[in-house]
């Protein structure tokens, strides 16, 4: 396979565990559903730090990041972002210096939010973390290159990773070989998805799994719908990058083929008004989580993913013969600067 031509720099502890979601699949059926859900847990993939989604990317950009002869990784996200939180994690690993660019993307005024979360930790593994008052935005930031020439003047040698490694050009690969990975997982549980639901907001999680997929189901012939659920609240710009990201890695694969236009599905209604900010389903899809699961969720992220999950399976716009499979990306700590949502009882 194209993938293994690769160079990969193990940060994982191997393949995410799969475990089926028992009794929230009971609680929907009785609400109306039927599909069996499952749940892949890259929350606890990885020892860096909590791990997440991002480590995936980051095995395939490790490589190149050593073959340029770096010594500092630069890179972007929100205040209590993810994504920052695991390139510190790297570059500790490493033994590189990591410059990050912490902007203001969510409009949450607590006071601890740039004190606790994943800032704090990135600035506990030794990241020089500064803040930024520029909002939300999935492109490419100035802030960003204004942090990469800082670091060029001060005699450093920089190594760029866009916000969620999405735009750098390997930053689909990890989730294409996440496909193949739950191929494997499939065979051993005797069960096949056929419907994958992942969070979707930079975009390269969601595009490789599109790319992984594609070359999937030409090899098996075996068809798995993958479902973005948007929490960007900027759904036209995420469509647009989903797709160009999937291309690229699908070219990058050699799948051979153009994409079909239903292989890149990202579905609107969960992100709310504002990137970052909880609604009303995110609550109630934590509580459930959490409830019947012991499966803790985000409010800026995976809240959000899961309840378009319920929501799809409680309407049977997934049919009720479905086994779907939710990608669980991480993202846990930031839960510490939301804890106004979970008042003290008593």
């Amino acid at each position: 396979m194209i993938l293994d031509q690769f160079p990969r720099h193990p940060l994982t502890f191997g393949p995410s565990p799969v475990h089926h979601l028992r009794r929230l699949s009971d609680h929907l059926a009785a609400r109306g559903g039927g599909a069996q859900v499952w749940a892949k847990r890259e929350d606890v993939n990885s020892g860096l730090a909590f791990g997440g989604n991002k480590v995936r990317k980051l095995e395939y950009i490790v490589p190149d990041v050593l073959a340029s002869g770096a010594d500092t990784l630069v890179s972007i996200g929100g205040f209590q972002s993810n994504h920052t939180r695991q390139v510190a994690a790297v570059a500790a690993h490493l033994g590189l210096k990591c410059r990050l660019v912490q902007e203001k993307w969510v409009p949450w005024d607590d006071p601890t939010n740039t004190q606790v979360g994943n800032i704090l930790l990135s600035r506990m593994m030794g990241a020089d973390s500064r803040l930024d008052p520029h909002g939300f935005d999935i492109g490419i930031r100035d802030s960003w290159k204004d942090a990469i020439r800082e670091v060029e003047e001060a005699g450093g040698t920089p190594y760029a990773i866009p916000a969620g490694a999405s735009e750098h050009r390997l930053g689909g690969l990890g989730f294409a070989n996440w496909a193949f990975e739950v191929a494997e997982q499939e065979k051993a549980l005797g069960v096949t998805f056929d419907t994958i639901v992942v969070c979707t907001v930079t975009g390269s999680t969601h595009a490789g799994m599109i790319a992984g997929f594609a070359a999937l189901e030409d090899l098996t012939g075996v068809r798995r719908r993958v479902l973005g659920i948007d929490a960007s609240a900027t759904i036209e710009k995420t469509r647009d990058q989903v797709g160009r990201i999937a291309r690229h890695t699908a070219e990058l694969i050699e799948l051979g083929r153009d994409l079909r236009d239903d292989e890149v599905t990202v579905l609107e209604g969960w992100a709310g008004e504002l990137y970052g900010l909880p609604v009303d389903s995110t609550m109630e899809a934590m509580a459930l989580g959490a409830q019947l699961e012991a499966m803790i969720t985000d409010p800026v992220y995976e809240g959000k993913s899961l309840a378009g999950l319920i929501d799809l399976v409680e309407s049977r716009e997934i049919p009720a013969d479905s086994h779907v499979l939710y990608a669980h990306l991480g993202g846990q700590p930031a839960i510490n600067a939301y804890h106004s949502l979970w008042p003290a009882q008593g």
